[in-house]
């Protein structure tokens, strides 16, 4: 049975003379069927030639004698609107004759050991068992935890260019016959490579492929030796090159693939061959990467120092101090899920003077590709329990697997939030019981407070309108008094107590009529209901 309809015979004729390999004949055909790619290639180029060397009257017309319906539809990739004319007849009604395969150079232009011109052999090696063993050597070494892969491949540029040429040079060939090109649309390179690929990537790596997995195995193809040929493009078309910091080449797929559908038909006649020719060299697979998607750890943690900042405190260059909340947390965090990096997010952060206590500050470690991703609870508790035998500086609790859209509801409302402190405060002038009484009657009291002087630096100049609910005082001495408030939550407390120059108005200071300045403070609780406590 043939590989093709009779009606696609001169396609087939005229690419396989030129150079392109079989499965590229196939999506020139626009080809849907799976099954056909997935045949070895020397088979299906034995069958196409058997295809093309068969009496024309023997066929069918038109008939799709191997195509798998129970495929899904494939992607396409319009190229040329279709043009008028029955399929398969001049423009006398009659079919015109084309050399048979054995009088042209089909079967030796596409033979085995020849690149095909137009994938660069992506479809032709690139799908061989040596080279999916490879990719899976390289998988099962990197050493994740997976249950399903999703497959990305990465192309050279310049294939898009080849393809167009493929196209171009075979429609002027057809025109030449006094044949109609039937069709206008090919199936997709990637597309076809991966029906190729993935059940030979499943059946190695014992897992399914899956579009929605979180693991992805990538590889990236090159083609030095035809690395300059989309240059002319930019001449062309220089609108469609513009430089992007994060692309080491203004040539990218997107750039070209606008760029082609701008330039004119016969300008690209004039700077590219059609149809393409043969390359000397197949693709190099440049990268075969594996990546996790990210793992998302929560809990909260107390802090119990006043010498500890809760991130790396570095000033220009030199590091402060030692240590910091989340690099105790990362570095157990890291070293069980087998990470890259992480990114570290809170409710809030507190002075690296300043303690967390109470059932502790909310936070979010996100664990970027991850080599290890399941965890049980227990494994979790065992975790939880190595950071706080770690360290005395800090404690953590709750902590567990969590997903991207949970992390939202920590940052969520998050200036609406309360948190409640506890401040040493003391005064130049001798106070009195009675004379901090007051301060417990006073509620709702509404803070004007200009950015910080000590953080001005590195926030943008701003008065900012803040809510003191409620107030405790408890006296001390003459000179000292512990006060407990709640607050709203962005409130500098250090500034409500001495005031920052009268940048926080009012403040304590004000309101005793005396100067006040802060000793210690305590963060006491963060008032946000994530994560989810869990039991002992």
């Amino acid at each position: 049975m043939s590989p093709l309809p009779e009606k696609d015979r001169a396609i087939a004729q005229l690419l396989l003379s030129t150079g392109t390999c079989p499965r590229c004949v196939l999506r020139f055909c626009s080809v849907g069927s799976q099954l056909l790619y997935r045949k070895p290639r020397q088979d299906l180029m034995k069958d196409l030639q058997e295809f093309l060397k068969s009496s024309q009257a023997g066929e069918e017309e038109g008939d799709p004698a191997c195509l798998d319906g129970a495929d899904p539809p494939c992607k396409r990739i319009r190229l040329e609107q279709r043009e008028g004319g029955a399929d398969g007849l001049n423009h006398n009604g009659a079919i015109p004759q084309l050399p048979s395969a054995g009088e042209g150079n089909a079967a030796t232009d596409s033979s085995p050991g020849k690149v095909c011109n137009v994938c660069l052999g992506v479809l032709q090696e690139f799908c061989e068992p040596d080279f999916v063993k490879k990719v899976c050597q390289k998988v099962n070494s990197a050493d994740y935890q997976f249950t399903s892969f999703v497959f990305s491949v990465s192309l050279p540029p310049q294939l898009s260019v080849r393809e167009r040429a493929a196209w171009l040079g075979m429609k002027q060939q057809m025109r030449n016959l006094g044949l109609p090109l039937a069709k206008d649309d090919i199936v997709q390179l990637k597309e076809a490579y991966k029906w190729i690929i993935h059940p030979q990537l499943s059946e190695e790596l014992g897992v399914p492929a899956d579009g929605k997995s979180l693991f992805e195995v990538s590889v990236v193809f090159a083609h030095p030796e035809t690395d300059e040929e989309c240059h002319f493009l930019a001449t062309a078309c220089p609108d469609c090159f513009k430089p992007a910091k994060n692309k080491q080449s203004v040539f990218t797929r997107m750039a070209v693939i606008k760029a082609l559908e701008k330039i004119k038909e016969e300008d690209f006649l004039k700077h590219f061959p059609c149809p393409p020719s043969s390359p000397k060299n197949l693709c190099d697979a440049l990268e075969i990467q594996c990546n996790n998607g990210a793992v998302f750890v929560a809990g909260r943690y107390n802090k119990y120092s006043r010498n500890l900042p809760q991130t790396p405190w570095i000033i220009d260059g030199e590091r402060k101090l030692e240590s910091s909340v989340e690099e105790l947390i990362s570095e157990h965090l890291m070293a069980e899920f087998k990470a890259d990096s992480f990114n570290f997010s809170s409710s809030g952060r507190e002075d690296v003077d300043v303690r967390t206590l109470g059932n502790g500050r909310p936070f979010a470690m996100e664990l970027v590709n991850p080599r290890r991703i399941h965890f049980t609870a227990q494994e979790m508790r065992r975790l939880q329990q190595a950071i706080n035998d770690s360290s005395d500086k800090i404690q953590v609790r709750d902590l567990q697997l969590v997903t991207r859209s949970a992390i939202g509801r920590m940052k969520e409302g998050e200036e609406e939030k309360t948190k409640t402190y506890s401040a040493l405060i003391w005064t130049d002038k001798a106070i009195q019981r009675e004379d901090i009484a007051f301060l417990d009657d006073i509620k709702e009291l509404k803070l004007e407070q200009k950015t910080p002087l000590r953080v001005l630096h590195r926030r943008p100049l701003a008065v900012r309108c803040r809510l003191i609910h409620t107030m405790a005082s408890e006296y001390i001495d003459e000179h000292h008094f512990r006060l407990r408030l709640k607050s709203q939550a962005g409130t500098y407390i250090k500034e409500f107590v001495h005031g920052d120059f009268g940048r926080t108005k009012p403040n304590i200071g004000s309101l005793l009529n005396r100067t006040a300045d802060i000793l210690e403070l305590d963060v006491e609780s963060v008032d946000v209901d994530w994560p989810p406590t869990l039991a002992d």
